[in-house]
């Protein structure tokens, strides 16, 4: 099954936000932008963070899943210096068992301080792992 999730959070490049395939789902990077016109909005790190998250969160939701189906996160931080920050915030939207994750650090330019993208499974919650 392949199934395009055009829902949740929009962005004038291009790229689906999310395809569904099988039982996973591919979110694609999720910026500081509005939800509704893909416009980058530009913050302090927090901001960029969680308005990044927040898409995150409107794309899983359009297609039937939480945070919490996330098994895979890969995070870009532009600067080094906020990644104490980054582990706070993170942890505040990512419940036990954690994600997988990978962190790469300096590869945003000089326009975004945050992104991220995911992989989720869809049948279940990492809650019911065992």
């Amino acid at each position: 099954m392949l199934k395009i999730i055009n829902e949740g959070a929009k962005s004038d490049l291009p790229f689906s936000p999310a395809i569904v395939a099988g039982e996973f789902m591919y979110v694609s990077g999720q910026a500081s932008v509005d939800a509704k016109s893909g416009a980058i909005i530009v913050g302090s790190f927090e901001d960029e963070m969680r308005r990044s998250i927040a898409n995150l969160k409107a794309i899983l939701e359009a297609g039937g899943l939480s945070l919490d189906h996330v098994i895979n996160v890969k995070s870009y931080v532009a600067d080094q210096d906020d990644l104490a920050q980054y582990n706070e915030i993170y942890a505040e939207y990512f419940a036990k068992p954690l994600p997988t994750r990978s962190t790469i650090i300096g590869v945003l330019g000089t326009k975004l301080k945050f992104e991220l993208d995911c992989v989720a499974y869809v049948p279940s919650t990492r809650q019911a792992a065992s």
